[in-house]
């Protein structure tokens, strides 16, 4: 922004991107803090340090990319990780972390109690930095999961927007801070709604993948998992688990709105997409969703033998990488 403001274009570098703190004074979602953030290449974002450091609604071009359910935006304080709790109150948004420990249904393994999804979403986050330069907007700060007499898992979040651009980048470093072995999963469940999502949209994915359907519904819809249909009343969801070979990223395209959006990842820490789908309406999302496991809840997946482990004291790095352009 500096060359700008040397030629007088701008005197101001807000003009041209924002970033700024707020927080929410009604509703439900009252006292809640948003990261506010606005580049100049048409890009508007919601961080959420409140849980997680996540994604919450997302524009570009003006026009809504993201998808929000009904429940919208919920204060952390009235989460409650029990059983389905997570229908009452997962509020959508671009990016909704799951994990650090179990992923999936709610289950009980090795006689511990694991809610649906896990219990990310509702964790604040600490030491958080914002800072914009010349190049970019970056956001940082640290997530921690830990239990009396048992885990204790750090993840340092990285959010990276360019001024100029209009993509996300998030950088994930997780650490086992303990002298012994912890299983993790991670889903990075990246939400996708009208108008972006219609019957107008198609899904590109790599040539090179093999489709698993996780249920017998699931099943009648292949041949089908690259288009869209019109919202259905009552319509059950889909999810499609996509096993990537080289190539790692997803690309859905809307030319009745002249938008495209291409999700890429870390292919070597994160293996599979799931591909939600629910064409119900009302609750009408795709769900392109990177993650490392088989998204069954953390003792299906010990029983299967496909629980992810973090040896003591070691990281893992996951990169996500979501973009927004004009056709």
């Amino acid at each position: 922004m500096l060359d700008q403001i040397k030629k007088g274009y701008i005197g101001n570098p807000s003009q041209l991107a924002t970033l700024r703190r707020l927080t929410l004074a009604e509703g439900k979602a009252r006292g809640t803090e948003i990261i506010e953030i606005k580049t100049a290449g048409g890009l508007e974002l919601e961080l959420l340090p409140d849980t997680g450091l996540d994604i919450g609604q997302t524009r570009f071009m003006g026009i809504k990319m993201s998808w929000m359910s009904k429940n919208g935006y919920d204060s952390p304080a009235i989460i409650n990780p029990y059983e389905t709790e997570f229908l009452n109150t997962f509020p959508g948004g671009l990016m909704y972390s799951c994990g650090l420990r179990s992923a999936g249904p709610a289950n009980k393994d090795n006689g511990e109690w694991h809610p649906l999804h896990g219990r990310y979403h509702s964790l604040s986050a600490e030491h958080i930095s914002t800072e914009i330069n010349d190049e970019e907007i970056v956001v940082k700060g640290t997530i921690r999961e830990t239990a009396l007499f048992g885990h204790a898992l750090e993840m340092k979040r990285c959010v990276r927007v360019p001024v100029f651009g209009s993509s996300i980048t998030v950088e994930d470093t997780i650490t086992n801070q303990t002298p012994r072995d912890e299983e993790i999963m991670q889903i990075y469940h990246c939400n996708f709604g009208y108008p972006l999502l219609s019957e107008k949209a198609k899904l590109v994915l790599p040539e090179k993948r093999e489709t698993l359907p996780r249920s017998d519904f699931a099943k009648t819809g292949l041949g089908r998992e690259l288009v869209f249909d019109e919202p259905i009343p009552g319509e059950e969801e889909r999810v499609f688990l996509q096993k990537m070979e080289d190539e790692f990223w997803a690309r859905l395209e809307n030319d009745d709105i002249g938008v495209s959006m291409t999700i890429s990842w870390s292919g070597d820490t994160l293996p599979i997409l799931s591909e939600w789908r629910s064409m119900a309406a009302g609750d009408y999302v795709l769900g392109l969703e990177p993650t490392n496991c088989y998204i069954c809840g953390r003792h299906n997946e010990r029983e299967n033998g496909t629980l992810p482990v973090l040896k003591a004291f070691e990281s893992v790095s996951n990169t996500v990488k979501i973009e927004f352009a004009a056709l």
